[in-house]
């Protein structure tokens, strides 16, 4: 499968890069927290024999560049903005903190004709708690990046469950040791945690920015397909309920069986043929 790179430019300037492969009518895939454009590769590739796939960098990952002074909802919806226009696509599909984005790009944007959101990490009622942003940013001041990343794993709930029995110390051990052997073995094209620990605070935020605001989605035309995994932590649930009343009209599917992680590649997890299919299913169909 040939996959090429681009670029364009958001509203402020900054460059925003992305890989594209496949063929058919245009479809962005917007990776979650902690994750790039490489994350979804697998996704892509099953997609690609109806879709021509884009996959951005969102900021201050791989091919795109910084986040700014001011960075905001607006802004990844700008960045997104750019490449629909760029490309013509007109369908999203969109992970974690990337549903977030998706869902608000639909909303904004009147060329989306379908969106896909996956797992959107929502403040519904206070949960979840984003009360561990100010230690999380703390370690990384500090250049504790093995513990910053306990931090949000921690906070965000996407570690196993045994990971609330073993010692902090210990996790914190072990993710440096993790860190060390992905620092040694990446790829020219991979972004490894050391890297994208820095970014996950903008995504924090983003929930942050959106709490409350779920009334605003009612204004929604583009046709939506709301997707949860069966696993997943139980506030992204009640994210998607919470979206599926305000926004009525709008599908509802559950990925049994199958957690967070559902959309990306086979080796973190993820189960990429069986998410393409559902969202094939909703974009192909009359």
């Amino acid at each position: 499968m040939t996959v090429t790179t681009g670029s364009v430019t958001s509203a402020d300037g900054t460059t925003i890069g992305y890989r594209r492969l496949g063929r058919g009518p245009g479809l962005v895939l917007i990776h979650g927290a902690m994750e790039s454009s490489i994350s979804h590769i697998e996704l892509a590739e099953a997609l690609a024999p109806d879709f021509t796939c884009y996959l951005p960098d969102r900021r201050g990952r791989g091919l795109s560049g910084p986040h700014r002074e001011g960075h905001c909802l607006r802004t990844e919806v700008e960045d997104i903005g750019a490449l629909l226009a760029e490309t013509g696509a007109r369908d999203l599909f969109g992970v974690s903190a990337g549903g977030i984005i998706a869902l608000r790009t639909a909303l904004t944007v009147p060329t989306v004709r379908r969106a896909v959101i996956f797992d959107p990490p929502l403040s519904v009622n206070g949960s979840p708690s984003t009360a561990w942003l100010g230690r999380h940013e703390r370690e990384l001041a500090e250049g504790d990046v093995a513990a910053a990343l306990v931090t949000g794993m921690k906070g965000t709930q996407m570690g196993p469950r045994v990971f609330d029995y073993v010692p902090r110390r210990l996790l914190e051990a072990l993710t440096a040791m993790a860190m060390a052997r992905e620092d040694k073995n990446a790829g020219p094209d991979d972004v490894p945690f050391r890297a994208l620990a820095p970014t996950l605070r903008h995504d924090v935020r983003l929930v942050i920015e959106q709490s409350g605001d779920l009334e605003a989605v009612k204004a929604m035309r583009a046709e939506i397909l709301l997707l949860v995994g069966g696993t997943s932590p139980a506030y992204m649930r009640v994210a998607v309920d919470a979206l599926a009343r305000v926004l009525p009209d709008a599908e509802r599917a559950e990925l049994a069986g199958l957690g967070h992680s559902a959309s990306g590649n086979a080796a973190q997890r993820g189960r990429p043929e069986r998410v393409a299919e559902v969202i094939r299913r909703f974009l192909t169909r009359p």
